[in-house]
């Protein structure tokens, strides 16, 4: 898998969607303190998400994957990573309880700093600057100083994603994650609404449940799965100085891992076969990640499933589906028949978010929820219908109360949008809206087993 690469070997490779620094001596005097600072996650971690993504590819659990759209220094608060943690624990509570399904939690938390552009400049007026890249790399300020590509920003992010993750690794093992607090994540803001009125009708069943195991000898003290869980996180492996800086050699195997985070991705704009992006990625052995959008073409995908993972090891890809809602049930359905004609394993998820961008009439960029919820209802009829397993959802949400996507249950409008438009790059769902998001997911899992129940009896 490794033969003939190194850290660096994408160096040596086109690259799309990468900055050009100013001053390269200081991009590389980074690059060298980085390459000397912890890491960020350990490559045990990393396996341990490997081998539930395998069950979920197995169609025994499902990948929940969500969190900002670009994570920004302005907004870097422990409320605010408290309430994106408290939204995860409630979907994923919605989806176990609901659906009797297991959930891998994996958050878009700690590293989602930088974002692929579609243009490299942005015109206001007569003015004419680099593009916004995230705040990994330059500020979202329209003003030449601004713009401008920092190295010194990398070490920002770093320290920023360190102290994320530490706050998430206490929230998830240090009694947080208790179900026995399963009421007390509704945000105040969301308890009013419908979704928060029915996200509390089942935290009063849970709570009954769990006392009818404590009744019968299963505490928290007894089960640790009850009062802890575990969550990872993830990144677009798109800025590779940083990725390389944080790879490292994992003493108790000999292999190389990203510590940047237990899972990278690779998106629809930098994933060429022959580039450095794909480079890079097939050296490591984290859980990968590839956005698959309309321009994918089928033999492609297998080609780069070939490069990424050619021993076909179980955990390893996850097919993140990003078509739209009007295009999913078209343009999925041969990129399944690819995969499974050759016989590959593979985590199929659905992003609702990224085909569904529209312009507000009153200039925002948003999103409608119901096109969102209509893919991801697109995205399981055609797992129905091809007889695989719909393993997984990617989404931008945030927990705060953000008006970024209109529709929905909430009735957003174009003229709300401007109250609470707090996003950096892409409109984001909010609480409210990721639970009725949830709900939907719940339901379409039910459908899903109960028809694998019926055809297994009818056998």
């Amino acid at each position: 898998m490794t033969a003939n690469w190194t850290p660096s070997s994408w160096r040596d490779l086109p690259i799309l969607q990468v900055p050009s620094y100013p001053d390269s001596q200081v991009l590389s005097d980074v690059e060298a303190q980085l390459r000397t600072s912890p890491p960020l996650v350990f490559a045990g971690e990393a396996r341990s998400l490997k081998k539930a993504l395998a069950g979920v590819a197995e169609g025994d659990a499902f990948l929940l994957q969500g969190g900002d759209c670009a994570e920004s220094f302005a907004e870097f608060h422990p409320d605010n990573i408290r309430d994106t943690f408290k939204v995860l624990l409630q979907m994923a509570v919605a989806l176990t309880f609901g659906a009797s399904c297991p959930v891998v939690k994996v958050g878009r938390m700690a590293g989602q700093f930088a974002k692929p552009r579609s243009s490299d400049v942005e015109a206001q007026g007569d003015m004419e600057l680099p593009s916004y890249r995230g705040d990994i790399i330059n500020g979202i300020d329209f003003d030449e100083i601004s713009r401008i590509p920092d190295p010194k920003r990398i070490l920002s992010a770093y320290h920023q994603a360190a102290s994320t993750l530490n706050l998430l690794r206490a929230f998830a093992q240090g009694g947080f994650a208790d179900l026995h607090r399963v009421s007390s994540w509704n945000n105040d803001f969301v308890a009013d609404s419908a979704q928060g009125h029915r996200y509390s009708e089942m935290a009063e069943r849970i709570q009954e449940a769990l006392g009818f195991m404590e009744a019968c000898g299963l505490t928290p003290e007894s089960v640790p799965q009850m009062r802890e869980t575990e969550f990872y996180t993830s990144h677009e492996a798109l800025l590779l100085p940083y990725e390389e800086a944080m790879t490292r050699v994992d003493s108790t195997t000999g292999d190389w891992y990203d510590t940047s985070a237990h899972m990278l991705w690779i998106g629809d704009r930098t994933r060429q076969p022959d580039h450095a992006h794909v480079e890079f990625l097939r050296g490591v052995k984290n859980p990968i990640g590839i956005k698959c959008g309309p321009s994918l073409d089928p033999d492609e995908l297998i080609h780069l499933l070939d490069i990424l993972n050619p021993t076909d090891e179980a955990g390893r890809i996850t097919l993140i589906a990003r078509f739209g809602a009007e295009k999913v049930e078209e343009g999925l359905p041969p990129l399944i028949r690819a995969v499974e004609r050759e016989g590959r394993r593979v985590v199929w998820s659905c992003d609702p978010m990224h085909g569904n961008t529209i312009k507000a009439s009153t200039g925002f960029k948003t999103r409608p929820v119901d096109r969102i919820l209509a893919e991801v209802r697109g995205f399981f009829a055609v797992h129905r219908a091809e007889g695989t397993h719909a393993g997984g959802v990617h989404f931008e949400m945030t927990g705060r109360d953000v008006t970024e996507c209109i529709g929905g249950a909430q009735a957003i409008s174009d003229d709300d949008l401007s109250s609470r438009y707090h996003t950096h790059c892409d409109p984001r769902l909010n609480a409210s809206q990721a639970l009725e998001l949830a709900f939907l997911i719940a339901e379409q899992l039910r459908e899903e087993r109960g028809e694998t129940i019926r055809a297994a009896a009818a056998q």
